[in-house]
């Protein structure tokens, strides 16, 4: 893990952080707990991406389930809570 304390960045500004983060995500450290994580732009974007690709599974999942008739309706908040209810005394 790659760590800067936060008195470096104040002292050295970004150029703490340009030193080491072509060797991996850079965490900052701030009264002895890490604070912050400083990312490369290209990290960034991989896991937004990642994020995203997460995102459609869950909702091509959940389509799926549609599809296969596994979700059931009910027509009040009060009928789902019931049913919830019911599950958990099971």
């Amino acid at each position: 893990m790659n760590v800067v304390p936060a008195q470096e960045i104040k002292r050295r500004g970004i150029a703490a952080v340009d030193d080491i983060i072509a060797n991996g995500d850079v965490h900052i450290i701030r009264n002895n707990q890490p604070q912050y994580v400083v990312l490369s732009e290209q990290r960034y974007q991989e896991l937004v991406a990642d994020a995203n690709e997460a995102y459609l599974a869950r909702v091509r999942a959940s389509l799926e389930d549609v599809k296969a008739g596994k979700v059931k309706k009910f027509t009040s908040a009060d009928d789902l809570l019931k049913a919830l209810d019911s599950e958990d005394n099971d």
